[in-house]
């Protein structure tokens, strides 16, 4: 039954199909030419390619190759540097040398703010400037500045924008004419700038005395009056002068015992300056029992609004911090350090690697690989999975966790991250011994903080004040009280994301974990006051823009919630219901700090500031 289907089928497949009888003869199709035209004519790549000149320009910046994958946004510098923007044609040859794909070197180049891609002959400023629209800066007046410089420059060379809070709150209002930046600026300053090209952030000498030592429980930062775009430094021959790099030489050369430093560590009870809060010896110990080869990637981009506490640690006195990473270095086992710095420190990134490039030259002893980084302005990337995606060259975006960085990190590495001024104190807190460290301290809290302070205070700036210390002590204490004619009405106790107190609230011991029942938290501790003159709801709707601007756009809840709750905040009665949803929704499910943090003011306004949204 089954072969008479199948004979069925031959016999009626043969009767459609019979054999071809006599010769075939072929037909010609197409001649030669035209076959050599359509192979031409497939060889050609699709989309647009890179032309000579633009391939030969960007040579000339990155030199030959390899290119490795990783400094794409190094390369990306190079060029906006050179030619104040990237020119499409530019990114095209860029993707040829680097063999990555057009898209991927679009999609890097506008994840970040510091970057403006141009097409064809679209026009370029020779000049940009930045006006700082931060919350301490709004409150000096930089609003008004963005409004009337446009007016007064009157250049279609010269282009104002507002920036985010560009880390120099106790000088605002600032403004920063392409890598110059004009402290207490005001239209006349700005003017000269541009007019004298002062476009370059001024060299820092090398002939300064720094003992952080010495400015325990007093201001680090000086008066305004006082004030310098840069301030002298100590060298590498000054610092190794004074005993400098010898507990790192002592560790590397096995005449001290690494377990004695992560004790000092552990008994000083340093945590996590950046924010987190992290016990630093707990993260030590813990990378250390991660497999090799281990990294370790450092944290300088220092993007909450109101925090400079780096930035002045670090362009008085860098190879103190230096020697802590690599104190960190000897003690976990890291076979490379790279060392993730804001572009908008301009000055410090000079001066750091100057002096890199010194501690290489006359090494106390074999150093691990150090890189130094730069960012492109954004602030996202103050979160550490973020700022590993942006070192290795890609968007800033945060990773899911688990796994944590500490066993996958950077380029799939066990990595040590720390912020800056963790690193800066290792040295001291292990000569001294951990007792100094932790013998300072107010209302039962232990250690020092380095507290940003700016707004309507008389005397900003980094005040090195025991943890624990009250707002109300802090003003009277450390800023010489309030400005004249300004009574103390509130103030944010952790940056942008640190909620908002009022000043009936005022002795809440400053401190990780005493602001928490709160609804706030210190985090970097950037303390920004503000007075009866100004509102609540200001500073409130100032951040949330802020967080809506500097969102990734990973994740929905973050990326609408910032936006939809800023538009709604302008309402003079607020939609307390709708916010409130909002809150919750980005609470829950953004994938990262930002998100989390951000209705953060939403809620201390709704509980502390009521009548301002009655």
């Amino acid at each position: 039954c089954t072969y008479e289907i199948v004979f069925r089928l031959r016999d009626r497949y043969r009767m459609n199909h019979p054999k071809p009888s006599g010769e075939i003869k072929a037909v010609a199709i197409a001649t030669a030419d035209d076959l050599r035209a359509r192979i031409k004519q497939k060889s050609k790549l699709k989309g647009r390619q890179a032309d000579d000149v633009a391939l030969a320009e960007i040579q000339a910046l990155i030199g030959d190759g390899p290119y490795r994958r990783d400094l794409l946004i190094e390369n990306l510098h190079l060029l906006n540097d050179e030619y104040r923007a990237l020119h499409d044609h530019h990114l095209v040859a860029l993707a040829k040398l680097m063999n990555l794909p057009m898209a991927e070197v679009y999609e890097v180049a506008t994840f970040y703010h510091h970057f403006e891609v141009v097409r064809g002959n679209d026009p370029v400023a020779d000049i940009t400037v930045r006006v700082c629209d931060g919350l301490s800066c709004e409150l000096a007046g930089a609003k008004s500045l963005l409004e009337r410089l446009p007016t007064i420059l009157g250049n279609s060379k010269v282009k104002v924008i507002a920036a985010p809070c560009v880390g120099r709150c106790e000088q605002a209002p600032v403004a920063v004419v392409h890598q110059y930046p004009v402290l207490f600026a005001d239209v006349e300053k700005i003017s000269n700038a541009i007019k004298n090209r002062q476009t370059t952030h001024p060299k820092a000498k090398d002939d300064a005395q720094f003992e952080p030592a010495d400015f325990v429980q007093k201001g680090v930062s000086p008066e305004q009056k006082a004030n310098v775009v840069s301030p002298a430094y100590v060298g590498y021959e000054a610092y190794r002068a004074k005993g400098g790099y010898a507990l790192a030489s002592n560790l590397a050369n096995q005449q001290q015992d690494p377990e004695t430093v992560i004790k000092a560590m552990e008994d000083s009870g340093l945590r996590g300056l950046g924010g987190a809060g992290f016990p630093a010896g707990r993260k030590w110990r813990i990378v250390r029992d991660q497999t090799a080869p281990k990294l370790m990637a450092v944290n300088i981009d220092e993007g909450e609004p109101g925090t400079f506490k780096d930035r002045t640690y670090l362009e008085r006195d860098p190879h103190r911090f230096l020697e802590g990473m690599l104190i960190a270095a000897q003690v976990v086992g890291i076979d490379a350090c790279y060392i993730y710095l804001r572009d908008e420190y301009h000055g410090c990134r000079e001066l750091l690697a100057n002096e890199i490039q010194k501690l290489q030259a006359n090494p106390p002893y074999r150093l691990p690989l150090i890189e130094l980084r730069r960012g492109a302005g954004a602030y996202i990337c103050g979160e550490e999975s973020a700022m590993i995606e942006s070192i290795e060259g890609k968007r800033g975006e945060p990773r899911m966790r688990p796994p944590y960085i500490a066993q996958v990190g950077l380029f799939g590495r066990p990595t040590l991250e720390h912020n800056f001024e963790t690193l800066y104190w290792v040295r001291d807190i292990v000569q001294r011994g951990p007792q100094w460290f932790s013998s300072f301290g107010r209302h039962d809290r232990k250690g020092l903080r380095s507290f940003s302070v700016s707004g309507r205070v008389k005397l900003p700036g980094v005040k090195l004040a025991p943890a624990g210390i009250t707002i109300q002590e802090l003003i009277d204490e450390y800023c010489g009280g309030m400005q004249d004619g300004h009574t103390f009405y509130g103030y944010l106790p952790g940056g942008a994301s640190g909620g908002i107190l009022p000043a009936t609230m005022n002795t809440i011991p400053l401190d990780f974990d005493t602001l928490q029942p709160y609804g706030c938290f210190i985090g970097s501790a950037a303390v920004m006051v503000f007075s009866h003159h100004d509102k609540a709801r200001d500073a409130a709707l100032n951040v949330m823009r802020f967080f809506e601007h500097e969102s990734c756009g990973q994740c929905t809840p973050c990326r609408v919630g910032t936006s939809k709750a800023a538009q709604l905040m302008l309402a003079p009665k607020w939609d307390q219901a709708t916010l409130e949803d909002l809150s919750t929704v980005m609470i829950d499910a953004s994938i990262c700090g930002l998100g989390q943090a951000a209705p953060n003011p939403i809620r201390c306004i709704a509980k502390y500031f009521p009548e301002e949204i009655a």
